[in-house]
């Protein structure tokens, strides 16, 4: 053990280093390549520097109370309302401590949910609920059907409960219901008047709210940016504010109605600065309005779009690093999507599993403990300083336009959206966004996970649409190597094989092992599945190893070094053995004339479009 003279002598002897200290370091290993190659960009254009001098003079976001846990919300989800009920008292008794109520229909059910929103089916759904004993109730309702908060207003009055006790979001969202749906069955200025009634109704009962969720799921589910979410989310809210207010509710009430929800997905530092830009660019629309800010309620969800059906234990690890983020951020309630959803309805063990990730850590990481730990971070204050200013940029467009409903009969939304969703796409197809388990690493021969076996209910409007215009359609990043990867499983089922490629690997191990472990991983995201080989110098027997594995494709790996020595020859072996399709691991170089002479069809590597290769091989081979 040292004493502290000793530390107050290693202090002397190694001084505090400073930012031009390590940026010295830095242009040392950079050898003369520029600094902003460690520069990189989110999809809102926002510059990510590699280094940050620590933010001086910053004040706390304020948000969720001091030392106040976070809700731990737990998705009730079962079309089936008897067990709907005992997955509610379950989660209950396990450690959850708010309920996430999901209808058939929903913006978010995913399929699922309650069949409706019926007394007797509100009755039977929270059943052993004690209303008044701090369970946090959060509704998703769908406006067409019955009146949820009417209906539940009356159950709990039934109950002999007192309304103000009672923590219950009621979550009415038509503007991010009708984006989500392409349209609705009126357009938003025949829509406000009731929207505001319902309030004022619940009001009237003794109900506390918040009533209104702005609801930022829709861009984020879409593929949209961080900024994106925000202005959307932030445009909903003020249209909401604006409708309650022109309904009768005073502004410092109808401020108070509202709530916010964002996703959080796997990208800790702009979650976290997305969760803290927007309280502070509310607090702006705030005091525009003359209110004086206060901490509004703002919920998070683990994204969907990150989910993967294969190898879905890895959504496990994205969701922790989701929830950690909003968390961090200041999120007053997270709902952590369960790892297998994207597959069907989540069964016992993945409930137990999206409940558990939240307990963890906040019992035994005690997140909760430190109001806005991110205060004071140079990335991160950045961070949220740049969306604050990108997000309000884009809000204003949309308010421009005429408020969110018109901007988005006008596509204003969606045309942004889109292009960011297309950027994405193409980031995926290449694997520079990588997707654990489906755009990398994939296993093959993973297990079949478990969840039960009830069919999702495609969306089926029981209304004729008054409006239309283009939806914000929800689609996981994942789904075209999940649609490769199921073209493989039908093979296997009908062939008793999946396709195939044969590695043909040069050399001696040190020579092969690196591009031929990239080349099993880049064919195996699509579900080919890579036959290995040792090392060949004599390209007869390459070409007799390649017959006996029964590929009809190929693939050379190799070193730079080797190739121009061995790699031609390889080719023209392999082609005569009958390869319909020579691949080559690595970048063409300046030997790529040749090589594709002796045969050679196509070059796989880093940041090449694996989608749009794997997607021609299939083709190939049929």
């Amino acid at each position: 053990m040292t004493s502290a003279t000793d530390d107050l002598a290693l202090a002397a002897d190694f001084p505090p280093a400073s930012h031009d200290d390590w940026r010295k370091l830095v242009d040392g290993v950079l050898k003369g390549a520029p600094f902003e190659k460690l520069v990189s960009k989110t999809y809102d254009g926002l510059k990510i520097a590699p280094i940050y001098q620590r933010a001086r003079n910053v004040t706390l976001i304020a948000g969720r109370a001091a030392t106040q846990p976070w809700q731990i919300m737990q998705r009730v989800d079962h079309p089936d309302v008897a067990k709907a009920n005992v997955i509610a008292l379950q989660e209950l008794e396990n450690g959850a401590t708010g309920l996430e109520i999901e209808f058939q229909d929903g913006p978010g059910a995913r399929g699922f949910g309650a069949p409706n929103a019926s007394p007797e089916t509100l009755k039977r759904l929270f059943a052993g609920v004690i209303f008044d004993a701090g369970v946090s109730i959060s509704l998703n309702p769908v406006l067409e059907r019955e009146n949820v908060g009417a209906n539940l207003a009356g159950l709990i009055d039934a109950n002999h409960v007192d309304p103000a006790k009672v923590d219950l979001r009621f979550n009415y969202q038509p503007l991010s219901t009708m984006a989500v749906r392409g349209g609705g069955a009126a357009a938003w200025n025949e829509i406000e008047k009731p929207f505001a009634k319902m309030i004022v109704d619940l009001m009237g009962r003794g109900f506390k709210g918040p009533f209104a969720l702005a609801d930022g799921r829709p861009v984020h589910d879409a593929g949209g940016s961080e900024a994106q979410e925000l202005a959307f989310a932030l445009s909903v809210a003020l249209a909401y504010l604006r409708a309650m207010e022109a309904g009768g509710i005073v502004l410092e009430r109808a401020r108070d109605a509202l709530a916010f929800r964002l996703s959080a997905d796997a990208d800790q530092f702009l979650t976290i600065a997305k969760f803290r830009a927007l309280r502070l660019l509310w607090a702006r629309v705030e005091a525009a309005c003359g209110l004086t800010p206060k901490a509004v309620f703002v919920a998070a969800e683990t994204a969907w779009r990150m989910l993967t059906q294969r190898d879905s234990y890895v959504n496990m690890l994205r969701s922790t690093m989701a929830t950690f983020a909003a968390g961090l951020g200041g999120a007053d309630a997270v709902t952590v999507l369960p790892h297998t959803l994207a597959l069907g309805l989540p069964n016992v063990f993945a409930r137990r599993a999206a409940r558990n990730t939240q307990l963890v850590l906040l019992e035994e990481s005690n997140l909760a403990k430190v109001s806005d730990p991110a205060a004071g971070s140079g990335g991160i204050e950045s961070l949220t300083r740049e969306l604050c200013d990108t997000a309000w940029s884009l809000f204003q467009e949309i308010e421009k336009a005429g408020g969110v409903f018109a901007a988005l009969r006008q596509g204003v939304i969606q045309g942004k959206v889109a292009a960011t969703r297309r950027a994405r796409e193409a980031n995926v197809a290449r694997r520079k966004d990588v997707l654990t388990g489906a755009s990398e690493f994939p296993n093959l021969h993973e297990a079949t996970v478990a969840v039960e076996d009830v069919s999702p209910v495609a969306f089926a409007p029981e209304f004729n649409p008054g409006v239309t215009f283009e939806a914000l359609e929800a689609k996981r990043l994942a789904e075209p190597f999940e649609r490769l990867r199921d073209r493989s499983d039908q093979s296997l089922k009908e062939k008793g094989k999946r396709p195939r490629v044969f590695l043909a690997n040069l050399g001696t191990a040190a020579d092969f092992t690196a591009r031929a472990t990239f080349a099993k991983s880049f064919f195996e995201t699509g579900g080919i599945e890579a036959i290995d080989s040792e090392g060949f110098a004599d390209p007869f027997a390459l070409a007799t190893a390649y017959t006996s594995s029964g590929a009809p494709l190929v693939c050379l790996c190799s070193s730079d070094q080797l190739y121009p020595q061995q790699a031609s020859a390889a080719a023209k072996a392999l082609k005569s053995a009958g390869a319909k399709h020579i691949y080559l691991a690595g970048r063409p170089g300046e030997h790529e004339t040749e090589l594709r002479g002796a045969g050679v069809g196509e070059f796989i590597f880093a940041g090449g479009d694996a989608l749009a290769t794997l997607g021609e091989a299939y083709k190939r081979m049929d």
